[in-house]
């Protein structure tokens, strides 16, 4: 009796306990799935807002992240950006090559392999994956004559085979990560192999072949994948899907380091600051060229995104600061706030928790800036059309009295003053005459027409 007691006691602590990690079990798997999206050429823009949503998914408690991507490649150094925030992820990443039609060449081969799931939908494909070196590489011609373009043509050959095989290896070791054909992957880096969907899956290149989303999550319930070397069970069914799409700042950005925009802003700025410098103290050429630069710099990834944003910020508080002691018509101050502006965009993330700087505080500047400009101009303008009213600029056609007789050289009283004055014309006492101009602290003179002489008399 008294152990049936003790039972029934115990029971609801049981029925409790239960419950309890019933809720903790739950509680895992409550995490929404976050979705983003890799369309077009990849570039800084594109690392940046993967970097972004991944911080935004941890802040989540994401279960899973699905990157679908459609790309023909990209920069190596933001692929290897993105690799990187794949590999030490704490979070599973599956890449989903989507929608049909849609490809992961190139730069998204590299993507695919390093994912933890790797997916792709009917009628895509993936690979060619031989790195190209931004200028091209010129193969050597075993009929050229010139040893020093043999020469030349040798080390572009060697350089070639470096990066080639830096490549392969690289690749190899992303599959090694998760166990994927590891001989077709340095084919598409060595041959430029490209493999269709049905036939990656049949060489075990990717993982799981789905029509969408949803039959995505389905196929891939209950699979097990390495995260950060531990084993997870991934948890997809009747979880919500949030979608983050690239920004407004993601997209501007990605407009600037588009490869047509990058050439065109290069040549701007080296055509800009060659005028500038063949024909100085022109200003425009200057202040255009420097920024269409920087941002060419920021572009090809010659430039981190914070130093970019930084030069960038500084070039335009020294061109406003140029416009505030060289006043050239609001040239350097508006090339300033452009600068600055962009270079705000660039450099401040604007959703960090507790340390974004709103867009709107960006733009007050600049619109203010560009106000001030405007009145400042303004002014200037409207100061510049004036007469002068002082020094003696101002004593130019103005009238005078001659004080005495004289034929060459003489005194004139003008503005209750009494001036040494030249004059081509003999004139008399009270005579009325114009400065016609000043030769030091000389006047020069010439009599007034009678009626004007006349005139001034009766008034």
């Amino acid at each position: 009796m008294v152990r049936t007691k003790r039972f029934y006691l115990l029971l609801p602590l049981l029925f409790f306990g239960l419950f309890v990690l019933d809720s903790v079990a739950a509680n895992k798997t409550t995490g929404p799935i976050i979705q983003l999206t890799i369309k077009d050429v990849i570039g800084p823009a594109t690392a940046d807002y993967i970097e972004r949503s991944f911080d935004n998914a941890r802040q989540q408690g994401a279960e899973l992240i699905i990157i679908r991507i459609d790309t023909p490649g990209g920069l190596d150094s933001a692929m290897r950006s993105i690799i990187k925030d794949i590999t030490n992820s704490s979070i599973p990443i599956a890449t989903y090559v989507a929608p049909t039609g849609a490809r992961a060449a190139s730069a998204g081969t590299y993507i695919l392999y390093a994912s933890h799931i790797a997916a792709m939908a009917p009628g895509t494909n993936l690979g060619a994956a031989t790195p190209v070196q931004i200028g091209g590489i010129t193969p050597p011609k075993s009929d050229d004559k010139n040893k020093a373009k043999h020469k030349g043509n040798d080390n572009k050959a060697s350089m070639k085979r470096k990066i080639v095989n830096d490549a392969a290896a690289y690749i190899r070791g992303l599959a090694e990560l998760h166990d994927r054909n590891q001989d077709w992957a340095e084919k598409a880096v060595r041959e430029g192999a490209s493999l269709t969907a049905t036939k990656a899956l049949k060489l075990n290149v990717i993982d799981v072949i789905a029509t969408g989303t949803g039959d995505l999550l389905k196929q891939i319930h209950g699979r097990s994948v390495k995260v950060q070397g531990h084993s997870r069970t991934l948890q997809t069914t009747g979880l919500p899907i949030k979608t983050i799409e690239p920004d407004w700042r993601s997209r501007f950005l990605s407009v600037i380091t588009n490869p047509n925009v990058a050439y065109i802003l290069m040549l701007i700025g080296i055509y800009g600051l060659i005028l500038e410098f063949s024909n100085p103290g022109t200003i425009v050429p200057g202040t255009v060229g420097a920024i269409c630069l920087l941002l060419a710099l920021y572009a090809f990834q010659l430039l981190p995104i914070n130093y970019a944003g930084m030069g960038l910020i500084l070039l335009g508080v020294a061109l406003m600061v140029g416009e505030a002691f060289e006043p050239r018509f609001g040239i350097l101050g508006i090339g300033g706030v452009i600068a600055f502006v962009i270079g705000s965009i660039i450099l401040i993330d604007t959703e960090a928790p507790g340390f974004g700087i709103d867009i709107s505080v960006i733009i007050t500047f600049a619109i203010s800036s560009v106000l001030i400009f405007i009145f400042v101009i303004g002014m200037a303008m409207k100061a510049r059309r004036r007469p002068v009213v002082s020094g003696r600029e101002e004593l130019i056609n103005s009238e005078a009295v001659v004080l005495n007789d004289f034929e060459n050289n003489g005194t004139v009283s003008i503005h209750s003053e009494i001036w040494q004055a030249l004059t081509k014309t003999p004139l008399h006492k009270g005579q009325h005459v114009k400065v016609i101009g000043s030769r030091g602290l000389v006047l020069e003179v010439e009599p007034l027409p009678l009626s004007a002489e006349s005139s001034i008399e009766e008034k």
